[in-house]
């Protein structure tokens, strides 16, 4: 799976252990910066990596900024982008599972290194149920998440 990732300055510090994460599992990382501590705006990135993932080259995405709010309040403005924060593995599977969720958004002055470790594999391991026998509920309502996105 190709994984884009991004940040902004505020995620910089736990961008490596994101990229190591996932390169562990074995996927391919499509870096879209920020590529130093520098100050930048959040919303570059995160449209960086939405438009990666809308034009399917990037399968999922993951965010690091300050808290994380910013980025998953942007990303979610994107069509076809499901995003959310998820600061523990539980969230970081389901929001998969059951919501169809492509992007994780990390909050960098929030989490450690350590937490990212389980997180980043939480998040990608996990898969979409609403297409799986059993699964029409989640189809039913990412189906109206996704009708909502015609408004």
């Amino acid at each position: 799976m190709k994984v884009a990732v991004g940040c902004d300055h505020g995620g910089f510090p736990l961008k490596k252990v994101v990229i190591e994460s996932v390169e562990a599992l074995g996927h391919e990382v499509i870096d879209v910066g920020s590529f130093s501590a520098d100050v930048v705006d959040f919303p570059d990135f995160t449209k960086k990596v939405g438009e990666k993932v809308q034009s399917g080259e990037a399968e999922r995405g993951i965010l690091i900024c300050g808290s994380g709010i910013g980025a998953a309040i942007a990303a979610n403005k994107m069509k076809g982008i499901y995003a959310s924060i998820c600061h523990d593995t539980y969230s970081a599977a389901q929001g998969v599972q059951h919501d169809a969720m492509n992007v994780l958004c990390l909050g960098g002055r929030v989490i450690g290194p350590e937490l990212v470790k389980v997180l980043v594999p939480a998040f990608l391991t996990a898969e979409y149920q609403g297409d799986k026998a059993g699964g029409d509920r989640f189809a039913r309502r990412v189906g109206k998440i996704k009708k909502m996105e015609e408004n």
